[in-house]
């Protein structure tokens, strides 16, 4: 039968999908049918038929006649499974897609069980499955949408639709049934039931088939008992010892073999003993019943007359897993298997863990297997001297030429091995070996992987990278660390930070620090003395700023650590810092290094001197050959890219101590988290690309809780994070409502959204890769650009504002309420030129405004804040990007977020321009959404992304590139219309 071509595929993917269930279950067909009644596309192998579904009418529902295109179930499965990837799948085609996809899984496990129809014909269908696949089955059936099974059962009243579950597992018994049928089955099968494509009736089968069918609710597993026959120590069958409490008595006698008393003792016994593997039996129903097979062959009835059949195809799964099982299924009794040395040494590694895979579980004598574990050790070359040196002399020893001595420790269960005993086990060459008057199973390739690796020294930043995790990994595996020495005192400092002593406020000092802030001074303070950076991120408006200026006079008093302090922040923030400077530590010198007149002269031990990111960048050899004494990343998130000019120019400025402030460490990815410790310290995180491998890709996709929990305890002692939520940080803040506020668009808005739409997917489609992705950022800005209004994607340039945007209008009304209470206001938007016409139409309605942006000159936005704050202008439009951080406005009672940033951190920082320290009112945030548009659909990817900003966020509009074109049509189309 010839397959459909992908044009085929493309087109009958626009088509609704729906399984029509037949007896045996393999003649069942898919029928592909058009909602609006039309002809469906032609498709190799099918046949036109006309179909009655049922539609909406007039009157609740009524039966439709509409012609359909019929395949086989062989035939539809490649048709579906590829119609989920195509342009504008129908949502029903995609169902039965996935479901293809679920059955083609459980095939592929080797999960079938023969029977018989009701008519005596022979059928395969999907089984036994376990609790898990059940539950993946009914959450697909109630996804299950209505064009998926708008077949009526028959042409009768009352109407009667299938229920999705039933017609699911209809479906999944007929791809069970079509695929194991290939044109060599017959062979294999001996004949033509089970194995020929066309029905066959074999009624004489119905006792045994229902018996195998019983099975599907009631089944059995297997197991394997490892045993070694004939050790006298051993008890036998010790692991199985709930086989005793059923049948036990029917397992046949063991076989003898030479005792311990027969060997030396040493790993070179001349007589070696064997190791079999017994079969065991399980009730799927009944856990606690287990017996060995031998006693389900000599008549045991607990597990039901159908219990042989069931271990047969469940050992014949476990062959296909382990081949050495494969003697047991031509044996008479299927009861033990003898193994090999190298059958047994792979038993212990990858054979049980192919074994796990196919639900069978080895259980090894508890007495014999104790796992040979690996341990890094690692600490100071003098054996661990110096385990209370002086904090002070730490930081020589992290040093980069300092080495630290990084040694083996390996042990037979909890006994410590000797390099000595450790040759034997190697040159023994077998999973059994006698040591210490015991014998004892390892793996042979364990003990010599083990043996060849050899010592070596590390360097300190990459050992506390280890101690601080638990672990490192050494050619590819994962490795126990235990610190020793000075180390071990330093990761108990780092990692219980709770246990030091407290740092006193510095009496230079003109405020009083709250307790979470003394808290951050404390840590700041123990991380820069110890020759390591951190990043302090606490929330926006808790305080970061007076925390860093008391760090800087506590450090005044140490010789070795006192110096001119550099803070490198954002222009606006500039004006910011010289205020808190002298407002707090009245006296001490401040200067500015920006503007052409910037100078370096004369810089004052104890002062501090401010330049922006950019100046910084531009002056970065000047400023590398100053001698400070710390310096500072304010707004860090600027230097997230390790390859942005700007980040590899501060990494060239040396200092005592280096600390970064954010509130947002992680903007979009780990890797931006990667960048800023990995300046404050630099190799802590090893390189980019093993950061990525290791924690970054396995915690950004939820795979490895464990890395996750390696990656906190590694990060924990660098990133101190507090919220303004968490309990006695800012008790004295007021409450803060959110609101989403969703309007709908005006006529002018739904034309424009609709055409670009329309135009844009239609070039898409035909769009190379790197033009594809373009076409979509362009598409994605243009429509948030139409939501907030016409004239703003049109690029009108004396526009007719009002009437024209629901946006709009909804503002209009919510700065006549803010107004006539007498608040003030800040409106963020992402755009400048709509800012303008925001400003613009506020001027015509004589409502006092001013905007701020990345332009505005630095005094500028200075006098634009102080206006604010006096309440002489009450509505302050910003940029997003330019004063999303670093500004206080905490008369501002109200936020509104006129359009949405693809990120919820960002969103939070530019709202905590309002709600910060020094806010004594409630503040109201109002986002506003275009109702059934793309940002509709943002607002709720934003809603579950704020549950992971703290942790890991997704890369917002570029993910958004990578959509098929189904998805990108789902995510952009206009639901609801315009009012």
């Amino acid at each position: 039968m010839p397959a459909a071509t992908p044009a085929e595929i493309t087109e009958v993917a626009r088509c609704c999908a729906v399984f029509m269930p037949a007896e045996p279950a393999r003649t069942g067909r898919v029928a592909f049918w058009r909602p609006d009644g039309d002809a469906p596309p032609a498709v190799a192998g099918g046949s036109v038929e006309e179909l009655t579904v049922v539609l909406p009418g007039d009157e609740g529902v009524e039966r439709v006649a509409v012609p359909a295109v019929l395949l086989s179930v062989r035939a539809a499965l490649p048709v579906l499974t590829r119609a989920r990837a195509a342009a504008h799948t129908h949502r029903a085609t995609a169902f039965w897609g996935t479901a293809g996809v679920l059955a083609l899984q459980l095939v592929a496990r080797g999960l079938l069980l023969p029977g018989l129809t009701a008519g005596d014909h022979d059928a395969w269908r999907a089984g036994p499955l376990r609790a898990e696949d059940l539950d993946r089955i009914r959450d697909l059936a109630a996804a299950m949408p209505p064009e998926a099974h708008a077949v009526p059962w028959a042409d009768t009243e009352p109407l009667r639709l299938p229920g999705p579950e039933p017609l699911l597992r209809a479906f999944l018994d007929a791809v069970a049934d079509t695929l194991p049928r290939s044109p060599a089955a017959p062979l294999a099968a001996g004949g033509p039931a089970f194995a020929a494509r066309e029905p066959q009736q074999v009624p004489e089968q119905r006792a045994w088939a229902a018996d195998v069918a019983a099975g599907h609710d009631a089944g059995v597993r297997i197991s394997l008992r490892v045993e070694v026959p004939g050790l006298a120590s051993i008890a036998p069958g010790e692991a199985g010892s709930a086989a005793s409490r059923a049948e036990a008595s029917a397992r046949p006698q063991e076989r003898s073999s030479p005792g311990p008393e027969e060997t030396a003792s040493t790993g070179s016994a001349a007589v070696h003993p064997a190791l079999r593997a017994v079969l065991q039996v399980h009730s799927v129903s009944d856990p606690a019943l287990v017996a060995d097979a031998s006693a389900v062959w000599a008549g045991a009835r607990a597990f039901g007359p159908r219990a042989r059949m069931d271990v047969l195809l469940a050992l014949h799964r476990a062959a296909r897993a382990w081949a050495p099982l494969a003697p047991l299924l031509s044996a008479a009794v299927p009861d033990t298997v003898d193994l090999a040395d190298d059958e047994a040494a792979e038993l212990l590694g990858e054979g049980s863990r192919m074994l796990a895979a196919a639900g069978v579980d080895v259980h090894w004598p508890k007495e014999l297997a104790r796992p040979l574990t690996a341990r890094a050790v690692i600490g100071p070359p003098d054996g661990g001297q110096g385990k209370d040196r002086a904090a002070s002399d730490v930081p020589s020893f992290l040093s980069a030429d300092a080495l630290l001595a990084f040694s083996w420790w390996f042990a037979l269960g909890d006994q410590q091995l000797t390099r000595a005993e450790l040759d034997t086990l190697a040159e023994a060459n077998r999973p059994l070996v006698r040591l210490r008057d015991q014998w004892v199973l390892v793996d042979p390739r364990e003990v010599r992987r083990a043996r060849a690796q050899q010592d070596r020294k590390v360097t300190p930043i990459d050992a506390l990278s280890a101690v601080l995790t638990g672990s490192t990994e050494v050619d590819g595996r994962r490795v126990d660390v235990r610190a020793t020495g000075w180390l071990a005192a330093l990761r108990e400092r780092l990692a219980a930070p709770e246990g030091q002593a407290p740092v006193a406020q510095p009496a230079a000092l003109a405020a009083t620090l709250r307790d979470y802030q003394l808290r951050g001074l404390g840590w700041l303070a123990r991380m820069t003395s110890l020759g390591l950076g951190g990043c302090l991120a606490d929330d926006m408006g808790l305080g970061k700023t007076i925390t860093l200026i008391a760090l800087h006079l506590h450090r005044q008093s140490d010789d070795s650590a006192a110096g001119p302090t550099l803070v490198v922040c954002p222009t606006s923030l500039m004006g910011n810092w010289q205020r808190e400077i002298e407002r707090f530590a009245p006296g001490t010198p401040v200067r500015r290094f920006h503007g052409s007149a910037r100078s370096l002269d004369g810089v004052a031990d104890g002062g501090f001197v401010l330049t922006t990111y950019g100046t910084m960048r531009l002056d970065a050899e000047r400023l590398a050959e100053a001698r400070w004494g710390m310096v500072v990343a304010d707004e860090a998130q600027h230097v997230k890219n390790p390859y942005s000019a700007t980040a590899r120019a501060l990494r060239t400025i040396g200092a005592h101590a280096r600390v970064a402030l954010t509130g947002t460490p992680v903007e979009n990815n780990l890797s931006e988290l990667w960048a800023i410790l990995d300046w404050t310290t630099p190799g802590l995180l090893g390189t980019l690309g093993s950061f990525r491998t290791r924690y970054a890709q396995a915690v950004e996709g939820g795979r490895d809780p464990a890395a996750a929990e390696r990656l906190a305890r590694l990060l924990g002692p660098f990133l101190l994070r507090r919220r303004k939520s968490d309990p006695g940080i800012a008790p004295e803040l007021p409450p803060k409502t959110e609101t989403d506020r969703t309007v709908s668009l005006t006529k002018e808005q739904a034309g424009l959204y609709e055409a670009v739409v329309r135009e844009t997917l239609a070039e898409i489609s035909g769009a190379d890769s790197m033009a594809r992705r373009g076409l979509i950022v362009k598409l994605l800005t243009g429509l948030k650009q139409i939501c907030n209004h016409p004239a703003q994607f049109l690029k009108e340039e004396r526009p007719n504002i009002a009437g024209r945007s629901g946006k709009l209008e909804l503002l209009d009304e919510l700065l006549d309420t803010i107004l006539s209470e007498g608040a003030g206001v800040l409106v963020f938007t992402q755009y400048v030129r709509m800012a303008r016409l925001l400003e613009r139409h506020l001027a015509a309605r004589g409502v006092p405004s001013q905007f701020l942006h990345g332009g505005t000159p630095v005094h500028e936005r200075e006098a634009m804040v102080h206006r604010f704050q006096e309440g002489e202008v009450p509505v302050f439009l910003l940029s997003l990007k330019a004063a999303g951080t670093g500004l206080n406005l905490t008369r501002a009672e109200h936020v509104v977020h006129y359009d949405r940033w693809w990120n919820p951190a960002v969103e939070a920082q530019a709202t905590d321009r309002a709600y910060r320290i020094g806010q004594t009112r409630p503040v109201q945030v109002h986002r506003l959404i275009a109702e059934g548009t793309i940002e509709d659909r943002i607002a709720d990817m934003l809603l579950r992304k704020r549950e992971l900003a703290d942790a890991v966020l997704g890369s917002g509009e570029s993910a958004l590139t990578e959509l098929t074109d189904a998805q990108l049509a789902d995510l952009v189309e206009l639901r609801g219309g315009a009012r």
